[in-house]
């Protein structure tokens, strides 16, 4: 395989975002926050923040996109939370999925520590 077929083959953030967005819609995910982390952070250009209504859906739709992710792409994420399925976090290398219960994200209010300054959630 040629450098150039390699790098073809390898999606963009761009793309994975989409993919997740796709995903997480297909799934029912609710309340979606996309944030754009590029020149913001190095963990990755993508952080999207989203809920489920019960245990049960959050780690559904994490495993869900997991699945989805691996067979579109050939990526394997890493996963933590799962099990509890109050808050899932997808690391899907340039993007960072959190799907939360409604209770926990209005705790943990982690879109007002990452949107810019001024941004409304």
């Amino acid at each position: 395989m040629t450098a150039n077929a390699a790098a073809a083959a390898e999606p963009t953030s761009d793309q994975v975002l989409a993919r997740v967005l796709e995903s997480l819609d297909d799934d029912k995910a609710e309340d979606i926050v996309q944030i754009d982390l590029r020149g913001r952070s190095s963990i990755a250009d993508h952080m999207v923040i989203c809920s489920g209504r019960s245990s049960r859906q959050v780690g559904a739709i994490a495993e869900k996109l997991v699945e989805r992710l691996k067979e579109d792409f050939g990526r394997t994420c890493k996963i933590e939370g799962k099990d509890q399925g109050d808050w899932v976090l997808i690391d899907a290398a340039d993007v960072i999925v959190h799907v939360f219960r409604p209770e926990v994200r209005e705790f943990y209010q982690l879109e007002k520590m990452w949107m810019p300054a001024g941004s409304q959630v």
